[in-house]
């Protein structure tokens, strides 16, 4: 049987549509210092190999609201450096999220409290799973690109009534454990 708490560790602990929709704001109202991104379709298309002017844009102002980031994907390290190569942010490939080392190799080096960072990703049983493994709160984006192979589709269908409570709980205004 399933509780409340072993459901709520699947839902998301707020939803946004894209990653732009997190501002400085929002972050620093919620106390946070520091930000792990998921890379691949949280940020950017699989097939964007460098973050556009846009995405660059977006991780300055946060820098400039003196938040801290990370990257922590599943992705290959060259595919991972590439895209990090203008940033320079500390970052771990190869995460093999849904375990949690590679974010608590992000919070070891960032050296910030856990109630002080939250992952930011687009998938449930990848992302959510490897964030509050962690302890960390985690913010789920729609996925960027919306044309996805069968295995995502797949997931994503069962990513939906974790959804659906996340959302049902929220609407009944209720905040997360």
């Amino acid at each position: 049987m399933f509780s409340i708490k072993k459901i709520r560790f699947f839902q998301p602990d707020m939803m946004f549509q894209t990653i732009y929709d997190i501002t400085p704001e929002v972050l620093l109202n919620q106390g946070i210092k520091a930000v792990l991104f998921d890379i691949d379709n949280t940020i950017a298309p699989y097939d964007i190999a460098a973050p556009t002017n846009e995405m660059k844009a977006y991780f300055k102002s946060l820098e400039a609201a003196g938040l801290k980031m990370a990257f922590v994907s599943n992705n290959k390290r060259e595919r991972v450096h590439i895209f990090n190569l203008d940033l320079g942010y500390f970052y771990v490939h190869n995460a093999r999220k849904p375990f949690s080392n590679g974010v608590r190799a992000c919070i070891r080096h960032l050296g910030i409290p856990k109630e002080n960072i939250v992952c930011v990703g687009d998938q449930i049983f990848t992302d959510c799973m490897a964030a509050h493994g962690a302890g960390l709160e985690f913010y789920m984006v729609a996925p960027v690109n919306k044309k996805e192979s069968r295995f995502f589709r797949i997931k994503r269908f069962f990513e939906r009534p974790f959804i659906k409570a996340f959302k049902e709980r929220i609407r009944k205004g209720q905040k997360s454990e």
